[in-house]
């Protein structure tokens, strides 16, 4: 995981950035985080497109860089503790993206909301995005 962002209350938002890490991030929060994480990170493998002329085994040089601007920011709220508070599902290096739908659960996807909303607004903040409960949580 990679830092992101430091939320008020001693919370931290941290990227997650292999399909490890979203297993982990799906079995701590009992939710299938994974599953879209797997979903997403290959579609973005099949649009890269290696340079021309470029031997072989350099192929893929690029692929990783491509992915990590392609797919959408997989991103956890973890208390001090390391305690999983929430998951988001971001536009593509954190930017609006037309017909994108920014997800954000807690727990078993539960209401993050509820109890982390200023985590989520200091997000919102970091990444210039709006991020209401109402457009945000699927499950309203």
């Amino acid at each position: 995981m990679r830092y992101v962002y430091e939320a008020p209350a001693g919370a931290t938002w941290f990227r997650l950035e292999t399909e490890a890490e979203a297993e982990a991030e799906a079995a701590l929060m009992r939710h299938a985080v994974d599953k879209y994480f797997r979903r997403h990170e290959a579609a973005a493998r099949e649009t890269y497109r290696a340079p021309p002329n470029v031997a072989t085994f350099e192929q893929a040089i690029g692929l990783k860089d491509h992915v990590a601007r392609t797919m959408p920011l997989f991103l956890t709220l973890r208390a001090d503790d390391g305690e999983g508070l929430a998951t988001a599902m971001l536009p593509p290096e954190g930017r609006n993206q037309a017909g994108f739908r920014i997800v954000i659960v807690g727990p078993e996807n539960s209401d993050p909301y509820v109890d982390h909303a200023p985590a989520i607004a200091a997000l919102a903040r970091h990444f210039a995005l709006e991020l209401k409960r109402e457009d945000c949580f699927p499950y309203a």
